[in-house]
């Protein structure tokens, strides 16, 4: 792309008085690419507008209520709306899977409301993933100011001084899976009387509880229909009727199946989208190649061989906020978040001075001031530009945005289609473009636009059996009320296995009424499976907090030496005191940026599932992981050269978890022309693709992920390849794998062979996690042994 002088800005006044977009689709595509020097655009998909098909308003619905939201502009439901809402109403558990921006909300807000304003004593108990979608709920709800629902939100921000009368006098509580599970559910003797009358629990965003979290929070869910909902409990067998399910989801595989296995209810799902929608212009778009200015023996360990993602979407989002068009880039990281934003500020400040003050980062870890002002800009105009993490995928209502950014793959289908559908909401022709980073998946989606468009998306991974997820939500349980064996059919496959494993090692007491808990102190469980508590990131010279990152992540970013950025300033980390859960940081804006390296190891505890393809085998099991970060780089963040490698001193960290690898034959190998000093490198090229690739078949990320691949594993006794899930007692990913192993590594090897490299890239098989700097690889050999695999294996 060309250099940032040449913007043609809007002057700030004009930006101001119109935010609004100055060029249709495909006016504003043609001169984002008109920018670079070769087309980068591989693909363009215009997906057409859609008129809505709308439903008269259900009988049940009060006038009060209709009058609340024809003053917010609904004069009438949506068929699917509708739908859903006359399923909830009638007492069935239903799931909505529709696009953004469908009104998913109205489907649950009608029954829900209904019934508040029909019987006085009746409540509603909402959650969120995320505390700025609760809060836009909570302002959406407020608007309607409907008399005697007093909707407020119950989260880690609420003052001590109100949770008292939010507990004792609202009857619509917007919360999220964590104040559920630390502190609701625990101190449910305090909502006793809301817990009694709950009439409906509304499960939004419900496609984002996948993996560890997800199945932690299918037993939260099940914590919370045995102290509320289940007949007999509390008072005479069966006074007691069950609260209503009500859950809305981004499109995606199976809803019905995936939200049964979340409630442990049997569940409808409402999946045509009977909304209109504006039309979007959709770009996949491949930064080009850079010249390569090195080439010696360490060239594999310098900048991607295309210029970085993060740079052609700081570019692009300049370009943008200069025409004039509020726009919004998703990043994957925190870290790229703040790099986007920082190289966008200062490209419009070269252009304009003050225009880059119109563009800010937005990501987990700010402190509550920090957010709300970054929403409240955004929602008001002061904002035009905004790089986020998928902190914003969900949440605030962006009226007014008309262009989004896509920075990588965001992992899945229905994360790619959620962030997407955050421009056009007011109806108007928006326009998204996926910008490819150099990885072997982003790679190969831009070059089969088949795999983006022309399938549905993934289904919801979650596994409500996993041990290390069901035992310490049994051991919550158990504190909240006695366990009994009832019980224990409502927790499902593996429960009674998991209490015995506790009565063993004294967690629990059997009595005649029940198991109970024997220690004072609760359970400390992390619904996110991130590793432990986070770790607070303090500057040493003032004691300010800047921010918190979470326990799992910390050896990576916040690791002595370490660059931290934090609202594009840079720090550099002094001291990671992991016991206190501090890190101590000074500013330095140094012109290098860290990289961690690590080193892993596998072994095989028991095998679940195998299949026999003669010379190679396919495995589902346990395995133990022990990795330990053990040294960074130092790199040149202009040229990506590596300056030094510094060792690092922290503990090694074991995970039990859920692997699926497969073994092949020295022979095999070698009458398919694997030489036997290449079979290293042919294996780590195919592990780092395969990595790469799982996404396209599970609803998981790269770094949900590891892998190890080795010439001679010694558990196997053969050439072995393990990807394994990053979680304890994995997440779901791996069986997913296992099920789909030709489909997932028949998409491995053609991205490997399809790309345009001679030896190997990031784009195919080299890695940004590696722990051994990307050494050996040999491209042609992955294909090789991917081929040997993929004959052998029954399709």
């Amino acid at each position: 792309m060309a250099p940032r002088h040449d913007l043609e800005p809007s002057t700030p006044a004009t930006v101001a008085a119109d935010p609004g977009p100055r060029h249709a689709p495909a006016e504003l595509l043609a001169r984002l690419r008109a920018r670079a020097d070769t087309d980068p655009v591989t693909h363009v998909e215009r997906v057409p507008a859609r008129a809505g098909v709308p439903a008269p308003w259900p009988q049940w619905v009060p006038e009060e209520l209709r009058a609340a939201f024809a003053g917010r502009g609904v004069t009438a439901p949506w068929r699917h709306q509708a739908e859903a809402a006359a399923l909830a109403y009638d007492g069935q558990h239903v799931v909505v899977a529709t696009g953004t921006a469908s009104g998913k909300s109205l489907a649950y807000q009608m029954p829900a409301l209904a019934t508040l304003l029909a019987d006085p004593r009746a409540t509603v108990l909402y959650l969120a993933p995320t505390k700025a979608l609760a809060a836009d709920q909570l302002r959406a709800i407020a608007e309607l100011e409907l008399e005697g629902v007093r909707p407020a939100c119950y989260d880690g921000d609420t003052p001590r001084a109100e949770r008292e009368w939010i507990r004792r006098h609202s009857r619509f509580v917007l919360t999220n899976p964590d104040m559920l599970h630390h502190g609701i559910l625990p101190g449910h003797g305090q909502w006793s009387g809301f817990l009694r009358r709950l009439t409906y629990v509304v499960i939004d965003e419900c496609h984002t509880y996948r993996g560890v979290f997800g199945s932690h929070v299918a037993h939260v869910l099940r914590r919370l229909r045995r102290l509320s909902g289940t007949p007999g409990r509390g008072s005479a067998a069966g006074s007691r009727t069950s609260p209503v399910f009500v859950l809305a989801s981004a499109t995606s595989g199976d809803p019905a199946t995936a939200a049964q296995r979340l409630t442990g209810l049997p569940v409808a799902a409402v999946t045509e989208d009977t909304s209109p929608r504006g039309g979007v212009t959709f770009a996949l778009w491949e930064p080009p190649l850079l010249p390569s200015a090195d080439t010696s023996s360490d060239a594999v360990d310098l900048a991607p061989v295309r210029r970085s993602a993060l740079r052609e979407t700081a570019d692009l989002l300049a370009d943008t906020v200069a025409a004039g068009v509020r726009s919004l880039a998703f990043v994957r990281s925190r870290r790229g978040a703040e790099v986007v934003a920082a190289n966008t500020r200062r490209a419009l400040d070269e252009a304009v001075p003050g225009l880059g003050d119109r563009v800010a980062a937005y990501r987990g870890g700010y402190l509550r001031e920090e957010r709300r002002e970054l929403e409240r800009a955004l929602l008001h105009g002061d904002l035009l530009g905004l790089a986020s993490t998928n902190a914003l995928e969900l949440g605030v209502d962006l009226v007014g945005l008309d262009a989004v950014l896509i920075c990588g793959y965001p992992g899945t289908r229905a994360s790619l289609w959620q962030q997407a559908g955050r421009a056009g909401r007011s109806g108007q022709e928006a326009l998204a473009v996926l910008v490819a980073r150099d990885d072997p998946l982003d790679t190969y989606l831009v070059h089969h636009p088949e795999a983006v468009f022309g399938r549905p998306v993934e289904a919801t991974v979650l596994d409500p059996a996993n041990p290390y997820v069901l035992a310490p939500q049994l051991a919550c349980a158990a504190v909240e009320a006695p366990l009994t064996p009832a019980d224990l059919a409502l927790f499902g496959d593996g429960a009674k296995e998991a209490v015995d494993e506790l009565v063993a090692t004294g967690a629990l007491r059997q009595r005649p009424t029940g198991w109970y808990w024997r220690h004072r102190e609760r359970p400390q469980v992390d619904l996110r499976g991130e590793g432990g508590a986070p770790v607070a990131v303090v500057e040493a010279a003032t004691g300010r907090l800047l921010g918190t990152v979470d326990g799992g992540s910390s050896h990576f970013l916040l690791h002595p030496g370490a660059v931290y950025l934090h609202q594009g300033v840079s720090y550099v980390v002094d001291d990671l005191d992991l016991a206190d859960g501090c890190a101590l940081v000074h500013v330095e804006e140094p012109d290098w940026s860290t990289h961690a390296r690590d080193v892993t190891d596998v072994s095989v505890v028991s095998v679940r599932s195998y299949v026999d393809a003669g010379p190679v085998g396919m495995f589902l099991g346990e395995v133990d992981v022990t990795s330990q970060v053990v040294s960074y780089q130092r790199r040149r963040i202009a040229t990506g050269e590596v300056i030094d490698t510094r060792p690092l001193d922290l503990p090694a960290r074991e995970l039990r978890t859920v692997a699926v690898w497969f073994t092949l034959s020295p022979e095999s190998l070698a009458a398919a022309g694997v030489d036997p000093g290449d079979v290293p490198g042919g294996l780590h090229a195919a592990e780092h693709a395969a990595i790469g690739l799982l996404p396209l078949i599970a609803t998981c990320d790269r770094w949900d992920i590891g892998g190890l691949s080795t010439a001679l594993h010694p558990d196997t006794e053969a050439p072995t390849v393990f990807v394994y899930d990053g979680h304890p007692g994995g997440a779901g990913f791996a069986e997913r794998a296992y099920g789909t192993a030709a489909t997932w590594l028949r998409a491995t090897r053609d991205a490997i062979a399809e790309c345009g490299c001679e030896t190997g890239c990031p784009s195919c098989v080299q890695s940004p996690k590696c722990g051994n700097g990307n050494n050996p690889l040999s491209k042609a050999d992955a294909v090789r042994v991917l081929d040997v695999v993929l004959t052998n294996l029954p399709s």
